[in-house]
């Protein structure tokens, strides 16, 4: 892992390098051609690029889950190793899933499943949490939220593909996900380097309660439509955002702005509604918190939400953090839990007609180890090798991508990295993971610090 990381690493500054000499010596031979143009080129590229998805559903099962338990079953490996459950067929002939996702194991000829996922981050959630979602593996660093962090799928493509100003360009819900109980947020849900005007809306309620309401978006009873306006008249009668070009209270003026947008949008307003769905549809999600929080990702993306993301436990240790009681967890809340939001969405959104426009990605941290532990039957975390799910939206029907050895400790053909899935699922939302973007100082970087576009994985 770290060898291929120094690789990618190397040829990035190499290619930097060259470019940056090619464009001094064509400067230099009178072609006119400058750094700036260069960077347009690269922008008409970027331009030119054809989006295969408009929307991305992420369900980040946070705590890492059991590649052995679901996706990548040993029922020939020795016995603390192959575990408790009964693999079952799919619909893809040859590859099986465990048998508690029977709903999910019938739409595997609609999926992408990567068995050779790995990364170098064994210990810290945070470190591990970071690496999965923005492609930047920096190694163990713990703690929480930086201002130097990389942003988020969600804050880059608001960024980048910006939705129109009524609609939430990015959700997240429903929790902030701590490192540990009482810990700080994990790192990679938010605008990093772009700033909090990058963050997604936070729903932290759970849309299961009877009495569901998301507070930021709903006017205070004394707050009528026509007060409203005259605020927003108000505001850009002050001329706040051009004052006097200080980044803070530029970006803050954006927040300000996007919010009075969408607390006179009736129609991003509907999409919190739960009750408007059908009570049979609703019990198809699961009546819990995961899965009503699945099933009002897609009214979200189908109000022109452009990235939802679920982070499926309120802390690292809480849900899919297996070191004890693996398979008595698994079988009894996670997998089921998992097995009916899922199913649910995915067939939810053919029905629709949106599988084909929407990316419904399904992974975690990392792994599980192939040793069954001595904790009431855990498993402990494993970086090593891991798997992952990803559904509609540019990707392959029907792929099994890769394979682990006989006890699912590593890769045993085509092994890739967080930075290749995050690359390849920028390139499905019409993003090169090459194109640079600049912090609030005009830093650049790229989209994916690291990592290349995996052209097999898609359509």
């Amino acid at each position: 892992m770290t060898d291929r990381t120094d690789e990618a690493t190397m040829r990035r500054e190499t290619v930097t390098r060259r470019r940056v000499l090619q464009v001094g010596s064509l400067g230099m031979a009178g072609l006119g051609l400058s750094l700036p143009a260069l960077l347009a080129n690269e922008a008409t590229e970027q331009s030119r690029l054809r989006p295969l998805a408009d929307n991305c559903i992420l369900l980040f099962l946070n705590g890492g889950p059991s590649h052995l338990d679901m996706w990548d079953m040993k029922p020939n490996a020795p016995d603390g190793i192959r575990g408790e459950f009964q693999p079952i067929s799919t619909s893809v002939s040859g590859y099986s899933l465990c048998e508690h996702l029977p709903r999910l194991a019938q739409q595997m000829h609609l999926a992408t499943v990567v068995r050779s996922m790995n990364h170098s981050v064994n210990n810290s959630h945070a470190a591990a949490v970071y690496a999965s979602l923005t492609g930047h593996d920096r190694g163990e660093q713990g703690g929480g939220t930086k201002s130097t962090d990389h942003p988020s799928l969600g804050g880059i493509m608001a960024r980048l593909r910006p939705t129109a100003p009524t609609v939430l360009p990015q959700v997240h819900l429903p929790y902030m996900t701590k490192e540990g109980a009482g810990g700080p947020p994990q790192p990679g849900f938010f605008g990093g380097f772009l700033g909090h005007s990058y963050d997604p809306l936070f729903v932290l309620q759970d849309p299961n309660a009877p009495d569901f309401r998301v507070p930021e978006l709903t006017l205070q009873s004394e707050v009528s439509n026509q007060r409203l306006t005259a605020r927003r008249q108000l505001f850009e009668a002050t001329g706040i955002a051009a004052a006097d070009g200080r980044s803070a209270q530029v970006e803050m003026s954006r927040m300000q702005e996007r919010a009075l947008d969408i607390l006179s949008s009736e129609h991003t307003q509907r999409a919190f509604r739960l009750s408007d769905e059908p009570d049979a549809l609703r019990d198809s999600y699961g009546r819990n918190i995961y899965g009503q929080s699945t099933l009002l990702a897609r009214r979200l993306v189908q109000a022109g939400t452009r990235v939802v993301t679920i982070s499926w436990a309120p802390d690292a240790n809480a849900t899919w953090d297996t070191h004890g009681s693996n398979f008595k967890t698994l079988k009894s809340t996670l997998l089921p839990q998992l097995d009916a939001a899922c199913s649910s969405l995915i067939q939810d959104l053919l029905e629709r007609g949106m599988l084909d426009r929407t990316l419904v990605a399904v992974f975690g941290d990392f792994g599980r180890t192939p040793k069954i532990n001595a904790n009431n039957a855990g498993r402990d975390h494993w970086n090593f090798c891991y798997s992952l799910m990803l559904v509609g939206g540019g990707f392959q029907r029907g792929l099994i991508y890769g394979s682990s050895d006989s006890t699912g400790a590593f890769p045993a053909t085509h092994a890739l990295v967080p930075g290749d899935i995050v690359s390849t699922i920028y390139r499905a939302l019409g993003v090169l993971p090459t194109t640079e973007i600049f912090d609030q100082f005009q830093r650049p970087y790229r989209v994916v610090p690291g990592g290349e576009i995996v052209s097999d994985l898609l359509a």
